[in-house]
């Protein structure tokens, strides 16, 4: 009898031996197959472009950049300039396509020099305050920037006798303070960031008609260069 029952144990020892192989071989097999059914998903790319909703169709925008100009303070014999730096305000009303109303606010400050005098001043504080309006007409443009012309009539307020110690413009050779004719005309160089904000850079040629109120009492127009670079912002209204 020994020996059956030592063959039946060899038996079962080799029939558990042939199960536990054999399930870790489905075991493996069915991770092989799942590693390789699972897949890596392709990225995913997001166009990015900011200009898609770019329109020219709004009423209303603003613009603020800081501005420079170059002038004279006072007639002839006068011949040192004044470089003045300050602040270029614009808006606008949009009444067509193309055309459209446009104001404009500049406000430049600096120092000038000044006409040979015997009381020892040099390069006194001067200032002139723009305020003007007038058409404007939006030329070529695409989503990445426009080119808009405009032509602006009004006023300037030019501050020169503010840091003479009192005394009279005549003696440096400036005009008196005073309000004057004035006119802007240039256009803007815009460069679209958003379907809102523009990079604005405006080139314009500054035209001014003081007079003096000593002498031969005359008046001097002069054509004047300025520019501002600023940024611009389009109003969500459509017209």
């Amino acid at each position: 009898m020994r020996f059956p029952v030592r063959w039946f144990f060899t038996f079962a020892a080799a029939a558990a031996l042939a199960l536990l192989g054999g399930g870790r071989s489905r075991a493996q097999g069915a991770d092989g197959q799942g590693n390789a059914q699972e897949t890596i998903p392709a990225p995913v790319y997001v166009p990015l472009n900011p200009l898609s909703g770019v329109t020219y169709d709004n009423r209303y925008d603003l613009s603020l950049g800081m501005a420079y100009a170059h002038i004279k303070a006072g007639p002839p014999p006068l011949h040192e300039g004044a470089n003045l730096g300050g602040l270029d305000l614009n808006g606008s009303l949009w009444l067509a396509r193309r055309w459209g109303l446009e104001g404009t606010g500049r406000y430049v400050v600096g120092t000038s020099g000044a006409g040979v005098n015997d009381l020892n001043i040099e390069g006194p504080f001067i200032s002139e305050t723009f305020f003007a309006g007038g058409p404007e007409w939006l030329g070529p443009h695409s989503k990445h920037g426009a080119l808009i012309a405009h032509a602006m009539v009004g006023g300037v307020y030019g501050k020169f006798q503010q840091d003479l110690r009192g005394a009279p413009p005549s003696a440096v050779g400036f005009f008196n303070d005073q309000i004057a004719l004035a006119a802007v005309i240039g256009g803007h160089i815009d460069l679209n960031r958003s379907p809102r904000w523009v990079f604005r850079i405006t080139p314009d040629a500054l035209y001014t008609r003081y007079g003096i109120d000593y002498g031969t009492m005359a008046t001097y127009p002069y054509w004047n260069f300025g520019i501002s670079v600023g940024v611009e912002y389009k109003f969500r209204k459509k017209r």
